[in-house]
């Protein structure tokens, strides 16, 4: 068969191809290895010089013609195939959207998990209580009765008294109940109930919620803190001391942290002691770490501490002559604020989705001591 009478046969299969099945059976046919076409190019070599310049040109216009209608009738049948799908397929509105990764731990909650795994690797056990508290427990048994002057630090939450009850100043039951209830101030009625209900020795730290009457950019109505607690014998004001800075090299992941402890005043501790650290000022904000005595820097108030008051050991039904301990309270939220660099405590509790997103944890982010308590995914 000659180059035009190829020519001639492929143009009518390739136009009336209907699938691309038979496009690719047609390419074979004529274009593979066994293709007509192809045993026209093998013909070449056993010509004479002046068919070969004949025949060549032709074979090989007809090889190219060839492809060329194969390539175009397959975009057309592709592209006919492609809206027929489109015709077919229809998109429900109606329909949720497709689900997508959503939510994210917020940083008190991961701050939290943090503090657990620091202190847990100190020995230390999480111990919860009650939000709604009594009187007695959030205020007497830690050395503040009805009239001491120390209730005046606390803005506290109370609910309105029950008909029949003699009123705000009735006497307190020693027992451990009062006629007035409240929102707890502070997590430090946590350490009385479990002193109370373990005995010793103890080592806790009592995280959560508190609640307290003020707002502002560093305050809230509701916060979180961690308590912390050891009660043994022989503890001093030194073991006090190694505990903080222990704890607050691992979480801020530092170890220049410089720790100073200043006297001041907590009815629950005695002696009692404010624990300043040393910072710098980096990028506009206030980095933890060296010395706040060096040129530069400054020593920053972080939380209050003491040794366990002897009248709190003795409330909480241990022998003070026999039992000593110590003491630590610290906002959950501002160590969250020092660590990621956040500067209004109000945010946390917007629920603003770009803050939360922007701030907000990996489910798989979880502290440990071996990869880093503040690593990120």
């Amino acid at each position: 068969m000659d180059t035009a009478a190829i020519g001639s046969e492929a143009r009518s299969s390739i136009g009336a191809a209907q699938s691309l099945d038979e496009i690719e059976k047609l390419r074979v046919a004529y274009l593979g290895k066994q293709g007509s076409i192809s045993a026209l190019l093998k013909t070449l070599g056993g010509m004479t010089p002046d068919e070969r310049k004949e025949e060549g040109p032709k074979i090989h216009a007809l090889r190219e013609e060839v492809t060329a209608a194969l390539g175009a009738r397959k975009a057309e049948l592709e592209q006919a195939e492609l809206e027929q799908r489109l015709a077919a397929e229809t998109l429900d509105l109606s329909l949720p959207a497709p689900e997508t990764p959503k939510g994210s731990i917020h940083p008190v909650s991961q701050v939290m998990d943090e503090l657990a795994e620091i202190f847990a690797d100190m020995g230390f056990a999480v111990a919860t209580g009650p939000e709604i508290e009594d009187d007695w427990h959030n205020f007497a048994a830690l050395n503040m009765p009805e009239s001491h002057p120390a209730r005046a630090m606390h803005d506290t939450f109370y609910f309105p008294q029950a008909a029949g009850e003699t009123g705000a100043n009735e006497a307190l039951d020693r027992a451990g109940s009062s006629a007035r209830m409240l929102l707890r101030t502070h997590t430090s009625p946590v350490q009385v109930r479990t002193m109370k209900a373990q005995g010793a020795p103890i080592r806790i730290i009592a995280p959560g919620r508190v609640y307290r009457s003020d707002s502002d950019a560093t305050h809230t109505p509701m916060f979180h803190q961690v308590e912390g607690l050891v009660i043994d014998k022989g503890i001093h004001l030194g073991h006090l001391k190694w505990t903080l800075e222990t704890f607050l090299k691992a979480f801020f992941e530092r170890e220049d942290i410089v720790l100073r402890l200043r006297p001041s005043y907590f009815p629950f501790t005695e002696p009692s002691v404010e624990a300043d650290v040393g910072f710098a000022i980096e990028n506009g904000r206030r980095v933890l770490g060296g010395s706040g005595d060096e040129p530069g820097h400054g020593w920053m108030e972080l939380l209050g501490s003491g040794m366990v008051n002897r009248r709190v050991i003795e409330m909480s039904g241990l022998d003070p002559d026999e039992w000593q301990g110590f003491a630590f309270g610290v906002g959950v939220d501002r160590l969250a604020m020092l660590k990621y660099g956040m500067d209004d405590l109000r945010a946390f509790f917007d629920g603003d989705v770009r803050w939360l997103r922007h701030y907000g944890f990996s489910p798989f982010d979880q502290p440990t001591l071996s990869a880093g308590v503040g690593a990120r995914a």
